[in-house]
């Protein structure tokens, strides 16, 4: 009777110890599901050659081949200092595991976009503009047009024979800075590394990779200086884009992280505010290429 007493003794302690290891090996950062992450960070930013066209009750003309690029900030306090965060080029993301590997999130990649000042594009269309305003100069027909696109700049065989502006007024300045808006939603699949790295603890240092696939609207403040016109100077919805994503993330200490993505896509702006008529618009589209560096946390509620 002791002996059957002791062997339920002992199988006691030791189910009981079994139990306890098992619950020890179960770490925070084995699943994910119901967890909500939020991320913020910087990016720099490639944007394909466009043809972009402009429109109004007195011209129509298309910019071909424009050449642009982004407008970084450097390393600046900007990126966390609250009153000027949106000021830089920057990336917020929130979102929700639906799963242990698939998440669904909101986020808003705040581009820049800025034609390249110093460059000669050619320019198919009309302008008629009135005698009174100073984007007269450039009245005429165009047909593959040459066109000096910097400030002051001349047009190359064309009406004014070469000779640069008299009066200064720069044929066209373009960019969205304030900014190149991509307002999106996004999937992701998300999968553990850490065992390639040989990392026995991932509730210290995790290694994730990441993929996805979003779409959104583009929600840009352009600043346009066209034709001598007054600029549109307010958001505006412009379009659509997709895109897709692939990075890589470093989790620390199971709530922090640190996040790098490759991310491209395609955007089409079809309804791009230029100037203070409603008349005036431009729409172009393009490619991009993001690069972008994020730290987040995630957290169960």
């Amino acid at each position: 009777m002791k002996a059957k007493i002791l062997f339920f003794f002992l199988m006691c302690v030791s189910l009981n110890t079994f139990a306890q290891e098992e619950i020890a090996v179960e770490r925070y950062t084995a699943h994910n599901k119901g967890k909500f992450f939020i991320s913020w960070g910087g990016n720099r930013d490639s944007y394909t050659k466009s043809d972009v066209n402009f429109r109004g009750k007195d011209y129509n003309f298309t910019v071909a081949d424009m050449k642009a690029h982004d407008k970084p900030k450097g390393y600046h306090i900007d990126y966390v200092n609250p009153a000027n965060m949106t000021i830089p080029q920057t990336n917020f993301r929130m979102g929700y595991f639906i799963n242990d590997h698939y998440s669904v999130s909101i986020g808003w990649d705040h581009m820049k976009y800025v034609m390249t000042q110093n460059q000669t594009a050619n320019v198919t269309g009309y302008i008629n503009l009135p005698a009174d305003q100073a984007g007269f100069i450039y009245n005429g027909l165009y047909n593959n047009t040459p066109v000096d696109m910097s400030q002051g700049g001349a047009i190359e065989g064309g009406y004014d024979k070469g000779v640069t502006n008299p009066n200064g007024t720069a044929f066209l300045m373009y960019e969205h800075t304030d900014g190149l808006n991509y307002i999106n939603t996004e999937v992701s699949r998300h999968d553990d590394i850490s065992k390639w790295f040989g990392l026995p603890n991932t509730d210290k240092v995790q290694i994730n990779l990441t993929e996805g696939l979003g779409m959104g609207v583009l929600y840009p403040k352009t600043n346009t200086t066209l034709l001598g016109m007054e600029r549109h100077d307010d958001f505006h919805i412009s379009g659509f884009g997709v895109s897709a994503k692939a990075g890589i993330n470093f989790t620390f200490f199971k709530y922090f992280y640190l996040q790098g993505e490759l991310k491209g896509g395609y955007i089409d702006m079809k309804d791009i505010r230029t100037t203070v008529s409603n008349e005036d618009k431009a729409s172009q589209h393009f490619l991009f290429f993001q690069r972008i560096i994020a730290v987040g946390g995630i957290f169960r509620i």
